[in-house]
């Protein structure tokens, strides 16, 4: 088949293009490296330098996709709130405008979600994103028939994740601080629960959703369905690091949640899929 994946240069879209290309499909990427790198770029697939909300005015973009694979987003919380104007034009405006292409060309669509569905989505600009992101996929769907999946992310890491800047995840900026021999930072009091999803999962969910017949009334839950403390987190950190592992707490932030957790098992159940809790054997092999 031949798709199209937005972000393509970022963590998860770079893993996703890669397997896709392995798999023997013809890959595109749409990206505007605001975020990504072209250092994830690879070999045997085709990269277009734009941004989303110009994708149905970019004369130079293949029209004929069988599928596209939306990951792309500005996917942080706490950056949302520095720049809410440039997480709404991605993360919605952007969302509308990949959803409108694949109309006009009859590709099936998989939307990259977020566990943040599931909290009050007023509580961050990135969590009110989102979740309109997926409100104008269901509306795409039952207004204009448009085949359409959701695919809902859960604390996604592994390797190529985000280690520098704002965009990065908890387990890449503390890769950062050890390889600086910083203090670990932990935000609030770290009870806070994660449910810590291996990217080699996450790309063999969305492969798995490209492929079948079954439509989700909702959207498939890509979580491993076990959570860890940020605090047990540290504790791994802590067993192989060592002396190097020094923490530093901060006071908690806006839109943090508590708890998040794979709410449902329906990918496992209708999809086969078998995600891996392998948080501490990532860490160990760090």
């Amino acid at each position: 088949m031949k798709i199209l994946v937005t972000g393509g240069v970022g963590f998860i879209g770079s893993s996703l293009i890669a397997r896709l290309l392995q798999d023997g499909h013809i890959v595109h990427s749409l990206d505007n490296y605001s975020t990504g790198s072209v250092s994830n770029e690879v070999d045997g697939c085709k990269y277009l330098h734009c941004d989303l909300v110009d994708i149905n005015n970019t004369v130079s973009i293949d029209r004929d996709f069988d599928i596209i694979f939306h990951i792309a987003a500005l996917a942080r919380i706490q950056p949302s709130f520095l720049r809410p104007s440039d997480t709404f034009k991605s993360n919605v405006v952007g969302t509308e405008a990949v959803l409108e292409f694949a109309r006009t060309i009859g590709a099936k669509v998989i939307y990259a979600g977020s566990s943040s569905r599931w909290h009050d989505p007023r509580k961050s600009p990135y969590a009110t994103s989102k979740y309109l992101g997926e409100e104008l996929c269901k509306m795409y769907k039952r207004s204009f028939g448009l085949r359409i999946q959701i695919a809902r992310f859960y604390n996604v890491y592994g390797p190529n994740e985000i280690m520098d800047g704002d965009y990065a995840t908890v387990i890449g900026v503390w890769r950062r601080q050890i390889r600086y021999r910083e203090p670990i930072t932990i935000i609030g009091d770290g009870e806070q629960r994660r449910d810590f999803t291996h990217i080699s999962d996450i790309v063999d969910g969305l492969v798995k959703i490209m492929d079948t017949d079954v439509y989700h009334e909702d959207a498939w839950e890509l979580g491993t369905g076990v959570n860890y403390s940020i605090n047990e987190l540290y504790g791994m950190f802590l067993e192989r690091f060592g002396s190097l592992c020094s923490r530093r707490n901060l006071p908690d932030l806006p839109g943090n949640y508590r708890t998040t957790l794979r709410e449902h098992d329906d990918a496992l159940e209708k999809l086969g899929w078998k995600p891996v809790d392998q948080i501490k054997k990532y860490i160990d092999g760090l």
